[in-house]
């Protein structure tokens, strides 16, 4: 049992406790939803993939920045409620914000392993950036491809 408690990575369970609140501020406070307009208002009147692939653009790029755990806590009420708008059932979205969160190639900040090769490798931020914007490309491919197909759309 020690040696369980010892493989546990504590940052990351702070850093997903620590944005817990955010995420529900996020919601209680209107942010989440004024977001969720602005992708309605910029994406809406095309219909529901256009949609998706907008927030499956946004988390890729912000997982630029902002820790994959983290990312997905703060997307998670922005996704509720962009799919509360447009009439469907939330898990199409979550899956592709999920997914586009985990492929975090592009940056040595989005993830721990990242992180910790960077230094023993030698690599540099630009390293990160011209492996994974063309891995971070093929993946966007691939998902766009086979989440119709493994998690269809269900209208509410």
């Amino acid at each position: 049992m020690e040696q369980a408690y010892r493989a546990i990575d504590w940052r990351a369970v702070f850093l997903i406790a620590g944005m817990l609140p955010l995420g529900i501020a996020m919601q209680e406070t209107g942010t989440a939803e004024y977001l969720a307009v602005t992708v309605m208002a910029t994406l809406g009147n095309f219909g529901p993939w256009p949609v998706i692939v907008g927030l499956y653009g946004i988390t890729t790029v912000a997982t630029m920045i902002i820790p994959t755990a983290a990312l997905v806590v703060l997307m998670s009420p922005i996704v509720l409620s962009t799919c509360a708008e447009l009439g469907i059932e939330p898990q199409t979205a979550m899956m592709a914000v999920a997914i586009a969160a985990s492929a975090s190639f592009a940056s040595p900040i989005a993830h721990p392993s990242n992180i910790l090769v960077m230094g023993p490798g030698g690599y540099r931020f630009s390293d990160y950036l011209k492996v994974g914007i063309p891995l971070t490309i093929v993946v966007f491919v691939v998902v766009m491809i086979l989440l119709p197909l493994l998690w269809p759309l269900k209208y509410v």
